[in-house]
């Protein structure tokens, strides 16, 4: 019985060290993401902070390292989250904390797979044509969408209760708007990515002669995501809501500022949110949401996305 107890304090001891270590990573390469995540409750934060530490593995293998086993090494990372997957149980951190997170809210190989195999491309494609971005665009950031909305779902799931499973329309609105901030990502980081990387990620664009009609369709594009997206907030969990009502505004004025901008300026210059304007962007997109709510509320109309079916207020969120 002392040794049982003594295991489990340990295997306790582990599981927090790698939460925290998951923390850490979304601290030191996000802010955006890392100012959403403070509006969540203490367990969706930390399913969130899994999820992205694990994406950001991936993405540091073929951004930073690009070593000639490169590839080797994205394996073996897909090997240990499949393994882990199965175990509950792995020796690197990022993939321990992402595992038990993973298996509590229902992520699997259907979302882990499509999302190596977008990692796989960025070391072998330089352009893409609208196929393969489609392909990619899904992997590298639609399931991570998909992954985000389980672990709202099942912030509040107990201990033997059912896993809670999004309907169409809100995989729908969690696959728009993860495709949506990642077409952000490629036009914010468009400079980067075709020099140095020597990747281009917009079919039939040519970085180096972006002119303003390329950049309105692209805006255009990623619009008619957000507004997929936007329609799904209302039926989140309400702190999730405020969450992702707040990094959806940010990337919003980082969109506005990417179509303000000279096309010639977007291939040398990385366009940035000021830290004080994201405070107050995220500020009104939190207030909105919340009194949004309310008038739902006062209007008996309460949806309920979770585990639990308790109102739209989730992981601890009622009022």
């Amino acid at each position: 019985m002392a040794a049982d107890g003594a295991r489990a304090r340990s295997a306790r001891i582990y599981d927090r060290t790698a939460a925290r270590t998951s923390h850490q990573v979304l601290t030191a390469y996000s802010t955006s993401f890392g100012l959403g995540t403070r509006l969540l409750g203490r367990r969706a934060r930390r399913d969130i902070e899994a999820i992205y530490a694990l994406v950001r593995l991936g993405d540091e293998v073929v951004d930073t390292y690009r070593g000639p086993d490169a590839d080797e090494a994205l394996d073996e990372l897909e090997a240990q989250t499949l393994r882990a997957l199965r175990t509950g149980y792995s020796t690197n951190l990022v993939v321990h904390a992402f595992a038990r997170t993973a298996r509590r809210v229902g992520i699997g190989p259907d979302e882990t797979g499509p999302f190596f195999a977008s990692m796989r491309a960025d070391l072998t494609v330089h352009a893409h044509d609208r196929a393969s971005y489609e392909r990619y665009v899904h992997g590298s950031a639609e399931v991570v969408g998909i992954m985000c909305l389980r672990a709202f779902g099942n912030a509040d799931r107990r201990p033997g209760e059912p896993l809670w499973a999004p309907d169409d329309d809100l995989l729908a609105g969690a696959r728009a708007l993860g495709a949506a901030f990642q077409k952000v990502n490629f036009l914010r980081d468009l400079g980067a990515d075709s020099g140095e990387l020597e990747r281009a990620y917009f079919p039939g664009v040519a970085p180096d002669a972006l002119d303003a009609a390329d950049v309105v369709a692209i805006v255009t594009e990623v619009r008619a995501d957000l507004a997929v997206a936007r329609a799904s907030i209302p039926r989140l969990p309400l702190r999730a809501g405020c969450a992702v009502a707040a990094t959806t505004a940010l990337y919003e004025r980082l969109l506005d500022d990417l179509l303000a901008a000279p096309p010639a300026e977007l291939a040398t210059r990385r366009v940035r949110v000021p830290g004080p304007v994201k405070l107050v962007v995220a500020g009104g997109a939190v207030a909105g949401r919340l009194a949004a709510a309310v008038a739902d509320r006062s209007r008996g109309n309460v949806r309920t996305t979770s585990a639990t079916g308790s109102p739209a207020g989730g992981e601890g969120g009622r009022p």
